[in-house]
């Protein structure tokens, strides 16, 4: 099962996004917060979202869970 990270710094539109490990548009280490282990881009949101209250999936690692 993949280990999802969220960006601590807000994108464009005021989101913060969720990667998976091997993303190449993964935030740079101090950047991002380690979220844990899902068996879907799903449970990484639901855990983000207990620490930030806009967030988003990335297009291209978590494209099932990307909206905006």
């Amino acid at each position: 099962m993949p280990k999802f990270y969220v960006n601590k710094n807000r994108q464009r539109k005021g989101e913060h996004e969720v990667h998976q490990t091997g993303c190449k548009h993964m935030p740079e280490p101090e950047n991002r917060k380690y979220l844990g282990v899902f068996a879907s881009c799903r449970g990484a949101m639901v855990a983000a979202k207990n620490e930030y209250d806009n967030v988003d999936g990335c297009f291209y690692c978590c494209k099932n869970c990307h909206t905006k």
